[in-house]
């Protein structure tokens, strides 16, 4: 096997191990009213891996040209990397009578500050251009 299959082949177990059918759709929880909660998240992955192998320079007979030496293993060096990022999407709650997906609509703090710099902005271009108005600096 080569070596670059080997980095692929640990790589891709530990992913899998990380990110199983429950992670996706979790465990159901039975509530007090008898309905059944079972959270729904997104998972989404990357994976990359490579490597190259590295011949060793000789000297051809006549020319004095570099070639790699016959029959001889190449140095080899390889890498793999993995991202993993998993989001809650709602939770699926069924009881007796429907059976509903409630979305998880919560905004990061981030987003939440975001969303008010435009805001801001005008706020303070208006509170300069009204101190200009009134000869204040």
């Amino acid at each position: 096997m080569h070596p670059i299959e080997n980095i692929m082949q640990t790589a891709m177990s530990e992913i899998k191990e990380m990110v199983d059918v429950n992670t996706i759709v979790g465990d159901p929880v039975i509530s007090t009213d008898g309905a059944t909660i079972i959270p729904i998240t997104r998972v989404s992955f990357g994976f990359v891996a490579g490597g190259g192998e590295y011949g060793q320079a000789t000297k051809a007979a006549g020319g004095g040209q570099q070639d790699n030496a016959p029959n001889q293993p190449h140095p080899f060096a390889g890498g793999a990397a993995s991202g993993v990022s998993i989001n809650p999407v709602g939770f699926l709650v069924v009881d007796e009578n429907n059976i509903e997906l409630m979305p998880v609509s919560g905004r990061t703090l981030v987003e939440q500050l975001l969303e008010t710099v435009p805001d801001f902005i005008m706020e303070l271009k208006d509170a300069f251009r009204r101190c200009r108005e009134k000869g204040v600096e």
